[in-house]
């Protein structure tokens, strides 16, 4: 009986363990879809499995919009000296302008002046404010076409960027495309993966929710020092039940291992 006193302590310290297993998964995942159309120019499949540098591991052609772009550059350009020699323009019609006005009501009640010649300085006066208001409306119409050009050249520049993908520090998973391939709106075109570190997702039982964040981490058997970084409240929607949790751990020479997660 004393014999088997010890083998029954030690079932009951294991079976009121916290155990949990979870693979080891990289920090991030990112699936890439296109926010362009285009023809797919490069795609640097030498790349998979190594981590990015900040050039390009994938390109899609962006001739028109580079096209494009330089011409509405130029356009703008103009634009905005029209605007500028509309606005002297305007500027020397404001001063002819108050002239006139001044004019006209000093003569407008002169008795000297025949009917004619006042008409005629309250025509001139009518002719000039006509004048000014015309330039007005000439500048405000070009102002509307330079804040459409101005929308197009952000929305090319936008454009241009997405037809050449790089993410430096991650690692290239997966191409989904190759070259000649044309690609629309939503077409996925990489995934890749974020290996600086590693996570692992466990479910927990309800009644270890509340203590996680202040639970012991042993991985594999071995006690260490990681923590619960994130728990959520709330029962999984597909592990009925269960709670996630997460814990964020140093990247392992491999990926995908089962690993024996206990809270204590």
């Amino acid at each position: 009986m004393m014999k088997l006193l010890p083998l029954f302590i030690v079932t009951v310290i294991s079976l009121s363990a916290n155990v949990y297993y979870s693979k080891v998964e990289p920090y991030e995942v990112r699936r890439i879809a296109s926010n362009v159309s285009g023809v797919v120019l490069m795609s640097n499949e030498s790349m998979l499995g190594q981590t990015l540098s900040s050039s390009p591991y994938l390109q899609i052609d962006a001739k028109l919009d580079k096209d494009e772009l330089r011409y509405i550059k130029e356009k703008i350009e103009y634009l905005k000296k029209t605007v500028k020699l509309n606005e002297n323009i305007i500027s020397n019609l404001d001063i002819s302008l108050e002239k006139k006005r001044l004019n006209y009501e000093r003569v407008k009640n002169l008795k000297i002046k025949s009917n004619l010649e006042k008409d005629k300085e309250f025509y001139d006066l009518v002719n000039s404010e006509n004048s000014f208001l015309s330039t007005q409306k000439e500048i405000n119409t070009l102002k509307t076409q330079l804040a459409d050009l101005e929308l197009r050249q952000k929305q090319l520049i936008r454009s241009i960027n997405d037809k050449s993908l790089s993410a430096k520090g991650f690692k290239l998973y997966s191409l989904e495309v190759k070259v000649g391939e044309v690609v629309n709106k939503g077409t996925p075109l990489a995934t890749l993966m974020d290996t600086k570190h590693a996570i692992l997702t466990i479910y927990l039982n309800e009644k270890d929710v509340v203590n996680a964040k202040n639970s012991v981490i042993y991985i594999n058997g071995e006690k260490t020092a990681y923590k619960v970084d994130r728990v959520l409240n709330i029962a999984d929607s597909k592990n009925i039940s269960k709670y996630k949790a997460q814990i964020i751990i140093k990247a392992p020479a491999v990926f995908s291992k089962l690993a024996k997660v206990e809270l204590k």
